[in-house]
């Protein structure tokens, strides 16, 4: 079973590029030095019309807390409408309460709106006050996949909360780790994780490190 490898791209070069790389799919924000936010409706009917991998894109309305007003909900739920209708592939979305829980009403009206396209919930699970319990949630959301560094700065860094919650999801989530993942430690972080599925804006050489992975 081959490691997916997933790139995070802010411009249609890179994307472009990453598709050149042999990545299987991306995820396609807004600018990423702030952790990306929701990227324009050009750049996503670009993408969508144009490659041959599988589209992914950011919704985000903003920088800073994955803590959402009602407006910004209703944002999302617009942005989300415009990525099926551009041709995406799938959503990437998350929202916590003040607790730092998974914030169960917020995600279900997303979900909703995101019917028939793939879903994750990204990095926001980084900031969850418990990730076992949130994943259980995520579950019972029907979430495709989670992406996670396993609370660590670093997905190297939180390899053994990774391990433990590939372990937890089983067949019933996707776990991708992301956070620093490189064609440097990729193999070192699949093997001591055992995720399918990884992520980095650092994807060149990935794709080509992992190949010897697949057929192990």
């Amino acid at each position: 079973m081959p490691v997916i490898v997933e790139a995070a791209v802010d411009t249609f070069i890179d994307a472009l590029a990453a598709q050149g790389e042999g990545v299987h799919r991306l995820e396609l924000c807004g600018p990423l030095h702030d952790g990306g936010t929701t990227p324009s409706a050009g750049l996503i009917a670009r993408c969508s019309e144009k490659l041959l991998v599988s589209v992914h894109v950011l919704i985000r309305p903003r920088a800073g807390s994955f803590v959402y007003c009602d407006d910004e909900i209703e944002i999302m739920k617009k942005d989300i409408a415009v990525a099926k209708e551009l041709g995406a592939d799938g959503v990437v979305i998350g929202a916590l309460t003040p607790d730092g829980d998974v914030d169960v009403e917020a995600m279900a009206q997303l979900i909703s709106v995101a019917s028939g396209v793939r879903i994750g919930f990204h990095r926001a699970f980084d900031q969850v006050r418990d990730q076992a319990e949130a994943l259980e949630l995520l579950v019972s959301l029907q979430v495709d996949h989670i992406l996670t560094s396993g609370a660590g700065k670093t997905a190297m860094e939180g390899a053994d909360r990774l391990h433990a919650l590939v372990d937890r999801a089983g067949d019933r989530v996707e776990i991708i780790a992301g956070g620093s993942v490189t064609a440097e430690n990729v193999v070192d972080l699949v093997g001591r994780t055992g995720v399918r599925a990884v992520h980095g804006r650092a994807f060149r050489g990935v794709p080509q490190r992992l190949r010897p992975v697949d057929h192990s």
